[in-house]
């Protein structure tokens, strides 16, 4: 990226970018304190997250326009370190998740996302779905029947308000509502300061207090590691598709750099690990904001927004959270998916349902992804390894026997080869034929050397044509380019 780029992603349009980015910012309050109450901590650790990445990441970030906060994905993960051990726990694995996405942006590892199938990514929301909707049932369980009331009109609001007007976001409207509510009637219902205190002024520098172990870092590093690769999938995954509805093109790199670095800010200001935010993202777009001003913005006038009204924030009803992270999951999980079904090849649809169970059953979206990714290399190869062909002439003149092989030739597909010639066969000269094929790994170039061994301990003459550069290299690695012919 030059200079000249990224000033120009700072300065154009800014009037629009600053109204986009404080619209955005009334649509991450309510979710932010919601995934924090997910999370297990106090909203002003989800909401001084959402400040300092904001903040962070216009600056650093390599996707503009993108909204990143204290994301449910994230808050997932982070939920059973928190309940297990608390909050400074958390601070360290944010640090630790910080510089290991840093990390993977040095090594260029955003490209492994390639990896990342249609189907694994569909598998990936169904599952976030499901648990952000599993969360939300303690919530209404022992409670009285004014919760499910409240709970009951705030998803009329989310859900009908938009069809009147999309000028306010309706999350904003719902907390408006049934805050009034609760302030005009009183009633034995749960409100935000319940879940925790909330900021009422500026962040301040701070370490995690623990004690810096080995068992401490045995506890934390599995999570930090969770907690670093579904926050790279899911901004990655936004990034993509702002990159799509904008006809522009991200620096996928610069934004996993960006992103570590400014959860390494979060972890020293006292928030939570963040991730892009989709629904936030496509709000911003919405709006016009499409620099890295509406993302400051958002950043910064949440904070503005927390010091003047945190007494208000503190009387919001969790139904309300309840209510809009209802709508969240709903909105989450991709309902065609469930079409596709019957649509899909079979190996496809079982890619995607299986990425939903591990990460249903273990709450641990990094293994969903992890299986899902590793089925779907098996079923490839599986499918590529069908390909392979293997047909045979015999020239009586010469007395030789002649394999053509066609496909490609890997550690799943050596054996069809092997399993094609006949080692019986009466013809004193053997030739393997490749112009049509293709050697990948190393394995299938043994198993030619084996084929080869086991026909010449018969007293035949062996010899490989017409292979391509890499089955040279691959054969004379292995100390077999003798065979070649």
């Amino acid at each position: 990226m030059t200079v000249k780029t990224y000033i120009h992603e700072w300065t154009d349009q800014p009037v629009r970018n600053v109204l986009a980015g404080m619209v955005g910012t009334f649509a991450l309050i309510p979710e932010v304190i919601a995934f924090s109450y997910v999370a297990g901590v106090a909203p002003s650790v989800g909401l001084f997250a959402s400040f300092v990445i904001s903040i962070a990441i216009a600056i650093t970030g390599g996707r503009p326009g993108m909204i990143s906060g204290a994301a449910g994905s994230v808050a997932l993960v982070a939920a059973e370190l928190v309940h297990s051990h608390g909050l400074q726990y958390l601070l360290l694995a944010t640090l630790l998740a910080g510089a290991f996405q840093i990390i993977f942006g040095l090594l260029r590892l955003q490209s492994m996302m390639r990896f990342v199938s249609r189907e694994v990514e569909t598998g990936f929301v169904n599952a976030l779905g499901i648990l952000i909707f599993s969360a939300q049932v303690p919530q209404m369980l022992h409670v009285t029947w004014h919760t499910y009331a409240l709970i009951a009109l705030g998803l009329a609001i989310v859900y009908l308000l938009p069809r009147v007007t999309t000028a306010v976001p309706s999350p904003l409207i719902c907390i408006l509502v049934l805050t009034g509510i609760t302030f005009a009637v009183p009633m034995p219902v749960h409100v935000v300061s319940d879940l925790g205190d909330l900021p009422s002024g500026l962040p301040h520098l701070t370490l995690p207090d623990v004690p810096f172990s080995a068992e401490t870092f045995k506890i934390v590093l599995p999570y930090a590691f969770a907690m670093a690769m579904v926050g790279l999938l899911e901004s990655l995954m936004t990034a993509t598709v702002v990159d799509e509805l904008t006809d522009t093109h991200s620096n996928k790199r610069m934004e996993c750099t960006g992103l570590g670095f400014s959860n390494i800010m979060v972890g020293l200001f006292g928030g939570m690990a963040g991730c892009g935010m989709i629904g936030q993202t496509v709000g911003n777009l919405r709006y016009g904001g499409r620099g890295r001003l509406s993302t400051f913005t958002a950043g910064a006038f949440l904070l503005l927004l927390l010091v003047v009204l945190h007494r208000f924030v503190a009387q919001v009803p969790v139904a309300a959270l309840v209510a809009i992270m209802i709508m969240v999951s709903v909105s989450t999980f991709s309902w065609s998916s469930l079409r596709d079904l019957v649509k899909h090849p079979r190996l496809s649809s079982t890619v995607m349902l299986a990425t939903v169970l591990v990460v249903v059953l273990t709450h641990d979206l990094a293994a969903g992804v992890a299986c899902g990714v590793l089925l779907n290399g098996l079923f490839f190869s599986f499918q590529v390894m069908k390909l392979v062909q293997v047909s045979s002439t015999f020239s009586e003149n010469s007395n030789t026997r002649t394999y053509y092989v066609h496909g490609q030739l890997f550690f799943a597909s050596a054996s069809i080869l092997a399993d094609a010639v006949d080692f019986q066969d009466t013809a004193s000269n053997i030739v393997i034929d490749l112009e049509d094929a293709h050697i990948w790994d190393i394995s299938a170039a043994d198993a030619l050397e084996k084929i080869a061994s086991r026909l010449k301990a018969r007293g035949k003459t062996v010899s490989i044509i017409h292979a391509d550069q890499r089955a040279e290299k691959l054969l004379a690695s292995l100390g077999h380019d003798t065979l070649l012919a």
